[in-house]
């Protein structure tokens, strides 16, 4: 018998293996994939707490909570393009964005434009099948983040960031209205929390940058009053921050103590900030400590809620 030839086998070229690797740092660069990674975080907590306060049955909703986070992460995924197609005149002056596609034309103006608009508006359509709410949040935060910061005052005003801080409160309430879209006083805290927090979480980050948004003509709080003024607005912030987890003693003592621990530690940080020297520093920690703060205060109302959620539905 004649022995069968096997077909050639392709070999992928190295430059292909290149080509498709930075393909893929390009997109995550434009859809700013941490900012949808921390943003579907709290629409899920949303979520989760909202079926923790109305008692409904996370096996009977499961599938609402997929339309909710898929839909929820191409809305601000679409939101995200548009703010790096709008930024592209200032975005080669910082290092963190000066290597977008928007900046090195990796990836055609038009197809960005175009993917943009088409990501936002298949997100808020995915929301509308959990409920014609939470496609309105939906639509609120990408208008907040694209229409209000973007485009009107993040290069006119040093409330930019306050501005910008309504898109990323909108989350959780994507999430809660799902599963109650009369929403429940603890969905108001979560806006609050997540309001709050941005502002001493950006502005740590814009002294970082100081002389990136300088150059850009970006006029953040460091930028145009100093870093006196900024650390005074931080610590401002974080101490609104104290009260706000009495208001979810539902949740339980241990979140109540992780959640207040977590507060005095940010707020003592902040108080540092007036008698250190090294500022950058200073500001990475505040940065850093955000960061773990976000994380930690949304897993905790997850966790010490699973036995009710799941164990008792």
């Amino acid at each position: 018998m004649e022995k069968l030839e096997s077909p050639p086998q392709k070999v992928i070229s190295s430059a292909e293996v290149s080509g498709a690797t930075a393909i893929i740092s390009d997109l995550k660069s434009l859809f700013k994939i941490g900012i949808i990674n921390s943003n579907t975080m709290t629409a899920f907590a949303g979520f989760w707490l909202a079926l923790y306060y109305t008692d409904a049955s996370f096996s009977n909703l499961w599938h609402i909570l997929l339309v909710t986070l898929i839909g929820t992460a191409f809305v601000i995924a679409g939101g995200c393009v548009l703010n790096n197609y709008y930024d592209r005149d200032i975005d080669p002056v910082m290092s963190r964005t000066k290597q977008r596609p928007t900046v090195t034309g990796s990836i055609q103006l038009s197809h960005i434009l175009t993917i943009g608009i088409a990501f936002s508006v298949i997100g808020v359509l995915i929301l509308s099948l959990a409920s014609i709410q939470t496609a309105i949040y939906g639509a609120i935060g990408w208008f907040a983040y694209v229409v209000l910061y973007t485009m009107w005052s993040k290069r006119r005003y040093t409330i930019n960031t306050a501005i910008g801080s309504l898109s990323g409160a909108i989350p959780p309430i994507i999430g809660w209205s799902a599963v109650d879209p009369n929403l429940h006083p603890a969905a108001f805290i979560l806006f609050l929390i997540m309001f709050i927090w941005q502002t001493p979480h950006f502005l740590a980050l814009a002294m970082k940058k100081r002389d990136e948004y300088k150059a850009a003509g970006i006029p953040m709080l460091p930028v145009v009053h100093g870093f006196a003024m900024t650390k005074r607005q931080m610590a401002i912030y974080v101490t609104c921050l104290l009260p706000l987890p009495l208001y979810l003693i539902n949740l339980g003592y241990i979140f109540l103590t992780i959640a207040t621990l977590l507060n005095i530690g940010w707020l003592i940080l902040a108080i540092r900030g007036f008698f250190i020297k090294d500022d950058m520093k200073w500001a990475s920690n505040m940065f850093f400590y955000s960061l773990i703060y976000l994380t930690t205060i949304f897993l905790t109302m997850i966790i010490v809620t699973i036995p009710e959620v799941i164990v008792l539905n």
